[in-house]
């Protein structure tokens, strides 16, 4: 039979074109899913700027609570302790600081990170790490001297001996240029050198990281393991891939991201891959049902039927599997770009897509061609010979027991994710983890009825549109109505393609509407000052406030850390605000206690989140901060909190110590309310003059910035239901192509007894219109199951948060498939005579 089964495919290759194609694409996305999940479980990153070091010492940037946003500091001693390691050759401390370059004939005002130079600044011992060449000058010695990386200086404008600004902590100050150096190759962020005093000075002494040298001929792994006991737990020690994250402090806070999105969107994947290749197998399979017949009329047997149906589809698995391979790599690829640029990964982590991904991928497809041959195959292949025969000539039953199973099995597990995220979920970033499956069991699962649905809609719809579209509707209907298989095989990929698209753009939609609003809404402030210099110290608030017509101000800084309670850790936002003007600058209500009393070793939080944690005013909060420091600080105050904008309020000066930067982000402006806003407005962009890269915005503007891990997870969404949407559209196409060549020889006959083109592009297309309606509607449906439970705990509504013309869009396209891939096959075959058609047939 494997011989037959190759001649098969020798002389039906237009037949198996289809469910090639969907193989081929189906392990493809698989396998970059599977990458996409391999890389968030490895987070491997490729060292920049310490190539040169082949074993790095660094903070932890993991703790029991889970990984950490901001930046650990290493005990200065730790220097020491590592030199004298047996095997070390040299141990060089490295530290990183948040910079802006401008040319030194720029003021402090027109300080432009994206124009300028924004980078980060280390000691110039570090430099040989890269390694950097010193190409032009030398080497910085003086506390006023800076050596600049050759494509900052190109953006610059600066070159040895020229003087530049360079905004360091909120403070700007004026530089010589002494030197301009390169590295081999490309990458990393370009980089400003200042001497290792200068260094010491501006970060106060702390060590980042130590790059650790070994001797010549010395054993990295035992240097390596010498080193690990030197630091006794204190520290991270990094080799090989993994040197890069000292590099990127906050780097693995994208590991439970990546590692989600690729588990939640690769099960989308294999079940929109399992469904298109097994709709377009069984529909190529459904097609041969004469020639299955003939081969039981000359003595084949059932099993030997079976093996044929299987070897085509194995050879089929196994080259479609094959050469996806490299596009699933590359695809791969192309999506980590895309989560790199849109910030959900750090840019050094470096993508990866071994073995297993691909083998995943490989069995996906594989798996998927087997189970539809055992479905779509099993009728012809057990039937006697003469029952195969004559049932060649007549229309597929469709109603069967496994399809029922399956068609129940899919429904109940798409209404049950409903009504857990209406019932169960909690406002929470798993939300959409649940309420999004649920639109593709429950489209699949109502695929398996269409043929029903199909033949009923024909039955309502029939008398009126015979009656509007005369002759070509009434063919149309009469073809539909005895063939509800084959309509249902071109609606099934389409009702997917809606379900999936409708629910997961309007769930972010959703997400992004109410997530907006409820930032907007917990802001009291008129205006905003931002900085392109890395942020305003502390004073800066102080002076701020102190300007006519302030009613209160408030630096804001934001990280995310964890609160070790009783009931469990739990990953919180953070927020530091300055205890005089947070009452004024935050709109927080019902508060109980005092939030001017928010300083020193205190903190404020919802009523909601302190009854979950077991604590009142009063109590001590274990709170776990970005770097990785403990801290039990009392609670001083509750307000009533929004379950879509939880945060801790902590004093500022608390949480900046314990920042990668620092310095406030933003600083919050209330205005007196007998102040003209247009006069403090001048006032405050007077002020904004005197500091490095400040400007001044209304509060709107921090919209755009509320949560860093909701922005950057827009992108990723999209880019993922793209990827799927794309798979099921192709799909369409197919199966829409297949099922309007195999009419081939019924248009040839209609055109033959008198039809003319006219009617029959008249008919295909009030065809195409019945699928539509049945499409448009089932899918509808399916993405119900999404939308409606998801702004039910979202928004309180059953309608989901944005435009109409999402849905708008999505049905157009959809339309636009149905029609293309019916009528423009047909305009080709109706090109042929349609003698040479009927004959060929």
């Amino acid at each position: 039979m494997g011989l037959l089964a190759f001649r098969t495919l020798k002389f039906r290759k237009a037949s198996f074109v289809a469910t090639f194609f969907a193989m081929f694409l189906g392990a493809a996305i698989v396998m970059a899913c599977g990458g996409l999940m391999e890389t968030g479980i490895r987070m491997d990153a490729q060292p920049q700027r310490l190539t040169g070091a082949p074993i790095v010492v660094t903070a932890d940037q993991t703790s029991d609570a889970g990984a950490l946003s901001e930046r650990g500091r290493l005990d200065p001693g730790l220097v020491a302790a590592v030199t004298d390691v047996p095997g070390v050759a040299e141990a060089v401390p490295d530290v990183s600081f948040p910079a802006v370059v401008v040319p030194g004939g720029a003021g402090a005002a027109d300080i432009d990170a994206a124009d300028g130079g924004s980078t980060a600044g280390h000691g110039w011992t570090s430099a040989a790490l890269a390694p950097y060449t010193l190409d032009v000058g030398a080497a910085p010695t003086g506390a006023d001297e800076v050596v600049l990386d050759k494509a900052l200086a190109e953006r610059a404008d600066a070159s040895a001996g020229s003087r530049v600004v360079l905004a360091v902590q909120g403070v700007s100050r004026s530089y010589l240029v002494s030197g301009i150096v390169s590295r081999p190759g490309s990458g990393g962020d370009p980089a400003v050198f200042v001497s290792d005093d200068q260094a010491h000075r501006l970060t106060g002494g702390r060590v980042d990281s130590i790059a650790v040298l070994p001797e010549d001929g010395a054993s990295l792994a035992t240097v390596t393991a010498a080193v690990t006991d030197a630091v006794d737990g204190g520290a991270s020690v990094l080799t090989g891939e993994r040197r890069g994250l000292a590099e990127a402090p906050g780097a693995l806070t994208a590991q439970r991201t990546v590692v989600i999105l690729a588990a939640v969107f690769g099960s989308w994947a294999v079940l929109v891959v399992l469904f298109g290749v097994a709709s377009t197998l069984g529909l190529t399979l459904q097609q041969r049902t004469r020639e299955m017949a003939l081969l039981r009329s000359i003595g084949t047997t059932s099993s030997q039927l079976r093996r044929m149906i299987l070897w085509e589809t194995s050879v089929l698995s196994v080259v479609a599997t094959a050469l996806a391979v490299f596009p699933g790599y590359l695809l791969g690829r192309l999506i980590c770009s895309i989560l790199t640029d849109s910030g959900v990964l750090s840019p050094v982590i470096v993508f990866h897509q071994g073995p297993v991904p691909t083998l995943v991928g490989a069995v996906t497809a594989v798996l998927a061609a087997a189970g539809a041959t055992r479905f779509a195959g099993r009728k012809a292949a057990r039937t006697e010979p003469v029952a195969a025969l004559s049932d060649s000539e007549v229309r597929p039953r469709w109603f069967t027991r496994n399809r029922m199973l399956l068609s129940l099995f899919f429904l109940t597990v798409g209404l049950s994710l409903s009504a857990t995220t209406v019932l169960v979920m909690e406002n929470g970033p798993t939300l959409a983890s649940t309420a999004g499956p649920a639109s593709v069991f429950f489209s699949i699962g109502i695929a398996l009825l269409a043929p029903g649905i199909c033949a009923a809609v024909v039955a309502v719809l029939g008398w009126p549109v015979r009656l509007l579209t005369g002759l070509p509707g009434r063919l149309a209907v009469r073809n539909t109505a005895t063939n509800p298989v084959r309509m249902a095989s071109a609606a099934a990929p389409v009702i997917m393609l809606i379900a999936i698209a409708t629910g997961t753009l309007y769930m972010q939609s959703t997400e992004d509407v109410v997530s907006a609003r409820s930032y907007e809404e917990g802001i009291s402030a008129d205006f905003v000052l931002d900085s392109d210099a890395g942020g305003f110290r502390p004073e800066a608030v102080e002076r701020v406030a102190a300007l006519p017509g302030v009613a209160a101000a408030s630096g804001l800084i934001t990280s995310r850390g964890y609160v070790e309670a009783e009931s469990g850790t739990t990953d919180t936002a953070l927020r530091g605000v300055d205890a005089g003007g947070v009452g004024g600058t935050l709109a927080l209500r019902d508060v109980t206690g005092a939030l001017d009393a928010l300083s020193g070793d205190t903190v404020a939080l919802s009523a909601a989140r302190a009854e979950t944690f077991g604590v009142t005013v009063g109590d001590r909060l274990p709170v776990r901060l970005g770097d990785g420091t403990g801290i039990k600080p009392e609670v001083v105050a509750l307000y009533a909190g929004d379950p879509d904008e939880e945060f801790l309020l902590l004093p500022a000066a608390t949480l900046t110590a314990h920042t990668t930067a620092g310095l406030a982000e933003h600083l919050l402006v209330r205005a007196d309310p007998d102040t003209d806003p247009g006069i403090l407005s001048s006032e405050l962009a007077s002020f904004a003059a005197e500091l490095p890269g400040a400007s001044v915005s209304d509060s709107s503007t921090l919209s755009g910035s509320s949560d860093s891990i909701q922005q950057i997870l827009v992108t990723a969404n999209y880019t993922v239901v793209a990827m799927i949407v794309g798979y099921a559209a192709i799909t369409v196409i197919n199966t829409l192509v297949v099922v309007t060549r195999k009419r081939r020889r019924e248009i040839g006959l209609s055109r033959l007894t008198g039809a003319t083109r006219a009617q029959v592009f008249g008919m295909l297309s009030v065809e195409g219109a019945l699928i539509s309606v049945v499409a448009v509607l089932l899918g509808t449906l399916a993405a119900a199951t999404t939308i409606v439970p998801y702004a039910m705990v979202k928004n309180d509504s059953f309608l989901p948060a944005g435009p109409v013309w999402i849905y708008l869009a999505v049905v157009g396209g959809s339309l636009l498939l149905i029609f293309g891939g019916t009528l423009y096959p047909s305009w080709r075959g109706m090109r042929t005579p349609p003698v040479e058609t009927v004959a060929a047939e």
